[in-house]
């Protein structure tokens, strides 16, 4: 975990979000809000809090396991996505529930939710009646499809979304089945155009004093970055959208076995490519009339693809990024999560970090994403662990609200907090 030993200003320091995100979408936007500095104050249910509080596997004083073994044991999800936000628990569907947040929303610079669509209004929290409440509040809904769009199938997972996308259907062969990314695509991207469009409302908020709401959708996300892509256009124009670990349009450029492993090499430009052939010691393929151009380069892309597999079999993986490397061709070793993680770089610039408990400190090597933003004035990065459940209750309540210890045991016996 980091620390701000230079005591710099953080960029969003001054900014009160209201954070009442669970799983995953949600809680990731407010930890990127948080890692920049805003304070990011996480709303639970006390009878039904986050469900990411109990996903395995956990970490505790006996290290990391699937099953919780102690009270104080955590879940590494909590602790990866709560990490410098504080923790209050309020009931929403109880009054003076729904009053209280009305309270912390009239002294609050901006909301996020990721409930189903329609969920928040009625519970009575949605931006119609927050807005009312705080004009200049900017009101972040991330959902499955859009906080306008209410139907049958109102709910949304990263796999349903991959499947809708189109996303499945661009890896992979010609022929094979869809292919579901490892890593939860939509549940990542659409945060990161949430925490965009946060950003720029909270901008046009201080020169307006209007507030606004920002609506984003899992599915609108991830379509969009798959629309990136031609891959209709190349359909077509007859040419095949899956190619597996191949780029026709750009050859040479894919991932290729070695003796020991996998290396990816993309070389699309007349220099890269002519670096390859002479990585390959092959210059004479420079002055091949089919590898001479880059369109001649992709009309035989299966014949030039079939030269380098060839080549690159026959050697281990170190000594082909050695060879690469040193005639300048891009490339780089395909690495399994875990020692990419932990390269020392990423590491060294907070990109990722490792996760230490709360009480225990670091009982197990478990590394995570860190915050791979930088900035030259400004602290950012994670230096708070994630809370437990409503342990900032007296603080906040007490702060925000005015609310004594008598008054929030009054509140808690009622199951209100």
């Amino acid at each position: 975990m980091k620390t701000n030993t230079d005591h710099l200003p953080r960029p969003l320091e001054g900014v009160t979000v209201l954070d009442l995100t669970t799983a995953l979408a949600g809680p990731y936007a407010t930890l990127l809000l948080a890692g920049l500095g805003a304070r990011v104050i996480k709303i639970e249910n006390p009878r039904s809090p986050d469900t990411a509080r109990n996903n395995a596997p956990f970490i505790g004083r006996d290290g990391v396991h699937m099953q919780r073994r102690h009270e104080d044991d955590m879940s590494l999800a909590i602790m990866e996505r709560a990490r410098n936000k504080q923790s209050i628990t309020l009931n929403l569907k109880s009054p003076r529930g729904r009053e209280l947040f009305l309270q912390l929303a009239a002294k609050a610079d901006a909301v996020v939710e990721n409930y189903s669509a329609g969920t928040a209004d009625r519970l009575g929290v949605g931006y119609a009646a927050l807005s009312a409440a705080n004009p200049r509040l900017v009101y972040t809904s991330i959902s499955g499809f859009g906080a306008n769009m209410v139907s049958a199938q109102n709910k949304a997972m990263d796999t349903i979304v991959q499947a809708l996308s189109g996303l499945m259907m661009t890896s992979g062969g010609p022929n094979d089945p869809p292919v579901r990314v490892g890593v939860p695509f939509g549940d990542l991207a659409a945060p990161l155009y949430a925490v965009i469009g946060t950003l720029a409302a909270l901008m046009q908020a201080r020169s307006t004093g209007r507030g606004q709401q920002v609506d984003v959708s899992l599915l609108g996300a991830i379509t969009a970055m798959v629309a990136a892509e031609p891959f209709e256009v190349m359909r077509r124009a007859g040419q095949e959208t899956r190619t597996g670990n191949t780029m026709p349009r750009l050859a040479p450029f894919g991932v290729f076995a070695t003796r020991d492993g996998y290396v990816a090499i993309c070389a699309p430009t007349d220099g890269f490519s002519a670096a390859l052939f002479d990585a390959m010691q092959r210059p004479e393929l420079r002055a091949d009339e089919r590898f001479s151009s880059r369109d001649q380069r992709v009309k035989h892309n299966e014949a030039l693809h079939t030269l380098v597999e060839d080549w690159m079999r026959t050697l281990g993986t170190d000594e082909a990024v050695q060879r690469l490397e040193a005639c300048g061709v891009p490339s780089g070793r395909v690495r399994d999560p875990g020692e990419a993680t932990r390269d020392p770089r990423l590491l060294a610039r907070g990109e990722t970090e490792r996760l230490e408990h709360p009480v225990y400190g670091a009982v197990d090597d478990v590394v995570v994403g860190g915050l791979p933003i930088r900035m030259t004035g400004s602290f950012t990065g994670f230096d708070r662990a994630a809370p437990t459940l409503g342990e900032h209750n007296a603080p906040l309540y007490g702060a925000l609200l005015g609310l004594d210890e008598d008054a929030l045991r009054t509140l808690a016996q009622d199951g209100v907090i």
